[in-house]
């Protein structure tokens, strides 16, 4: 009988660790020249840095630049959902008094706007969605608790299966209905999940508040994190503009395109979502937040006068060149795959979260992200040695507009992710109903052919 074998300790296990990975980088690693010499699409993009063309859809437009006999023309971007410019639908709700955020899910969800009497329904489903089943706090969220938030997120998302009477069934007609529960469930996720965390890993109280039925989504995430339950509607209405704003980016970001890809293989709604979040958390993603507000503390700690152009340009440039911050050589905020000029959501989420700021302790904060904003694009063309346009994406004042808010840092990302699940289960709707070809682009496989060497003469 075979005998068990018996697990090493954590010094023998980080020896033989360091045995395997010696010789990883031998095997698994090639000349990038490759790419260009097969014409491979690295990270399924052009030379150009335009993204290859894998699919359409109706529900999200991102549109940053012109093509002009093949050389990209600059302009100011524009995001439209179901072909209705965001600056729109944000006149349109604030204009009325209303919140952005249902009416967004509706609209991306749906295809076309609620009348009053559909918004009205849409809203009391959310609000009667957004109880979790019975005991799951306790058994999923409270017995196994994470230090990440994010991660809390995706595991729970994945554990709504096992609480869901029909989780594979894939008519449009079921996923709708658990499109519009993971909507109303996500926040309650989070808020738990970060009550617990305080609880366990930070030594603090744990406060768990019942969702309000007569708020809306931003009323009761400010409700549900905060001790008082207490907020402005100020502050809920800047919160709710930020979940508008998040609400969806076209197909071809690397989340919404991780939920096509899954959908696409026929799986359920919960792993395509998990799906979702495991690709948002990245820092190359959703997680770029994050280290906008890094980037802010350190620029904080070096600057001594924030007002100094001079100084805050010389502190960029140490960070270009590696000297300074997280040592990347990136300006984390600026920049971004598909806006050229501007980015939109940036533009709305400025202005509104200035007239905030006017006068608080954050102001000073908003004009140091200015200055980055106004002097990073030189400096990057500077290290580019070329005259690209840049801009900055909303990543730049997401992350202090949350702090505006209260919201702590860990749950900057996950505040992304709630607002994103609207967008996902559209599109997850919509690859049900136009594609029934399962996503799977080729490899260029590079190496050699070789035979098998039996073990005793290796």
């Amino acid at each position: 009988m075979r005998t068990k074998t018996p697990v090493p300790p954590n010094e023998q296990l980080s020896k033989a660790i360091q045995l395997l990975c010696g010789e990883y980088n031998l095997y698994n690693s090639f000349d990038p020249e490759l790419y260009q010499r097969y014409n491979a699409k690295r990270g399924l993009r052009n030379a150009d840095g335009t993204g290859v063309l894998a699919g359409i859809t109706q529900i999200c437009n991102v549109h940053g630049y012109l093509l002009n006999e093949g050389e990209k023309m600059p302009i100011d971007g524009e995001l439209l959902y179901r072909g209705i410019p965001i600056e729109e639908i944000i006149n349109g709700c604030r204009g009325e008094g209303r919140f952005c955020f249902e009416e967004t899910a509706y609209l991306l969800l749906e295809g076309a706007l609620p009348n009053k009497a559909q918004l009205t329904e849409f809203s009391n489903i959310l609000a009667h969605s957004w109880e979790l089943p019975e005991d799951f706090t306790e058994d999923i969220i409270m017995k196994v608790a994470s230090p990440n938030i994010m991660n809390m997120l995706a595991r729970s998302v994945l554990a709504l299966y096992t609480y869901d009477p029909q989780p594979e069934d894939t008519s449009i007609e079921n996923v709708m209905r658990q499109s519009i529960q993971l909507i109303a469930r996500m926040p309650a996720i989070m808020a738990a999940a970060y009550q617990v965390k305080r609880r366990i890993y930070d030594g603090k109280s744990m406060y768990l508040h019942n969702p309000e039925p007569d708020y809306s989504t931003s009323q009761n995430i400010l409700r549900m994190l905060r001790a008082d339950k207490q907020f402005t509607d100020e502050e809920a209405q800047l919160l709710d503009l930020c979940l508008m704003l998040h609400s969806d980016h076209g197909g071809g970001n690397n989340s919404t395109f991780a939920v096509r890809v899954l959908t696409s293989s026929g799986t359920d709604t919960y792993s395509a979502i998990s799906a979702g979040i495991g690709a948002l958390k990245g820092p190359r993603h959703g997680g770029a937040n994050y280290k906008v507000i890094e980037q802010l503390e350190y620029l904080k700690a070096n600057v001594r006068d924030w007002d100094d152009d001079h100084q805050v340009e010389d502190y960029l440039r140490k960070v270009v060149k590696g000297e300074a911050g997280d040592r990347s050589g990136l300006i984390y905020g600026m920049g971004h795959a598909v806006y050229t000029k501007s980015d939109p959501r940036e533009r709305q989420l400025k202005a509104n979260a200035l007239r905030l700021a006017k006068g608080t302790d954050f102001e000073p904060e908003f004009r140091l992200l200015d200055a980055v904003e106004r002097l990073a694009p030189d400096i990057l063309r500077e290290k580019w040695g070329n005259n690209r346009t840049v801009c900055a994406n909303i990543d730049l004042y997401s992350g202090l507009v949350y702090r505006m808010l209260k919201i702590p840092d860990e749950l900057h990302t996950p505040m992304f992710a709630i607002a994103r699940t609207a967008g996902w289960c559209a599109h997850r709707l919509e690859e049900l109903c136009t594609n029934n070809r399962i996503i799977r682009p080729a490899y260029k496989p590079i190496s050699s052919r070789k035979s098998y060497v039996p073990l005793k003469d290796r």
